[in-house]
């Protein structure tokens, strides 16, 4: 099934590299108490697309995350509090992020996931892995539950990564809402670069491009707002002039993909014009970045996307594009692009000149 005018995925063409995945059941507990964008159908539709597209796929073994591994992403008094809460059975942290019977073991699988990821790449041969867990991370702060987010997958698993040694870590975000979280939990911390490419103005309202860190970690934080619309091009331009230029010199050890899937057309809550095919093109760009780095470490990581069919197409092209890296067969992503994403991505650059000087205007 694809929309018309994306490019299906091509499987004739021989991956280069296998994938591995780590799935954790649990995250179908996690269930609102009335319908919720944040279901569990959509752990279904990922799973399924990332069987479409590596059918032969390793199944990690998972563990569960310690309290030392959550509080260096999480402070001890939030961890604390969070875990009280959901032993209550069910309600809302926030107006929007609710919880029921089965979110702590959900939401703990989710992060005991990601450190498994983490620790299959420094001890064992994994190269590219996907992490299919709910609920997802990145608007969790260090000391606050928000945006349908509990515990923060990706900065855990960015701090575990750090603690094994691992002097250079990365963090993409491509959900079409910036991870405030993230970016909350590693803004003055110059060993994690986190990269958002979001629409703007949006939930949560943060990740303007003068947001740059604080302290020692000024120039740590690259955010790239685009205005509601945006396509495949506007996407492809902030990689070529922002992303790939920025993580190249920043040479780090091990790539974590913050994945949502909400800036594709068909996604309810957000306005943007991404195609299935054009997270395809991204994840081959950052696969193809890691293998000249020398280590080929990509850890893809599921966060928002509400629409099913935009999903499982989605991480299916991810997917394929992590296998293929340098070698995907799927073209740049067509389109104009708009003048005003332009104008925003010419004042992303503008900023982040000054502490990135290998950026082009």
């Amino acid at each position: 099934m694809h929309n018309p005018g994306e490019t299906p995925l091509q499987s004739d063409a021989a991956p280069s590299e296998p994938i591995a995945i780590a799935f954790d059941p649990r995250g179908d507990s996690h269930v609102a108490p009335g319908f919720h964008p944040e279901r569990p159908e959509r752990l279904s539709a990922a799973r399924r697309g990332v069987q479409s597209a590596a059918p032969d796929a390793a199944a990690l073994t998972l563990r569960e995350p310690t309290l030392d591994e959550l509080a260096r992403a999480h402070s001890a008094q939030y961890i604390e509090r969070l875990d009280q809460s959901l032993r209550r059975g069910q309600g809302f942290l926030d107006g929007d992020t609710f919880f029921s019977a089965g979110s702590r073991a959900a939401a703990w699988g989710a992060a005991g996931a990601a450190l498994s990821v983490v620790d299959a790449m420094i001890d064992g041969d994994v190269r590219r892995a996907v992490v299919l867990a709910r609920p997802p991370g990145h608007h969790a702060t260090r000391d606050r539950a928000m945006g349908f987010c509990l515990l923060n997958n990706g900065a855990i698993a960015a701090a575990h990564a750090r603690s094994r040694g691992l002097d250079r870590v990365a963090i993409v975000d491509w959900d079409v809402h910036h991870g405030n979280g993230t970016q909350d939990i590693f803004d003055r911390d110059p060993s994690v670069l986190f990269t958002s490419i979001h629409q703007w103005p949006l939930y949560p309202g943060t990740g303007r491009a003068d947001e740059v860190g604080h302290g020692e970690g000024i120039g740590s934080i690259v955010n790239v707002p685009l205005p509601a619309d945006s396509n495949g091009a506007a996407y492809a331009a902030a990689f070529e002039r922002v992303v790939l230029p920025t993580l190249e010199a920043f040479a780090p050890k091990l790539v974590i993909i913050s994945a949502g899937f909400d800036a594709h057309e068909r996604d309810p809550l957000s306005s943007m014009r991404l195609r299935s095919s054009d997270y395809r093109w991204m994840a081959a760009q950052l696969a193809a970045l890691a293998d000249r780095l020398g280590h080929g470490r990509v850890l893809l990581a599921l966060e928002g996307g509400y629409d099913l069919r935009a999903i499982e197409q989605s991480i299916a092209e991810s997917v394929t594009g992590l296998r293929e890296g340098a070698r995907s067969a799927v073209a740049r992503p067509e389109g104009e692009l708009q003048r005003d994403a332009s104008d925003a991505l010419r004042a992303a650059v503008k900023v982040q000149r000054e502490l990135w000087p290998v950026l082009r205007t």
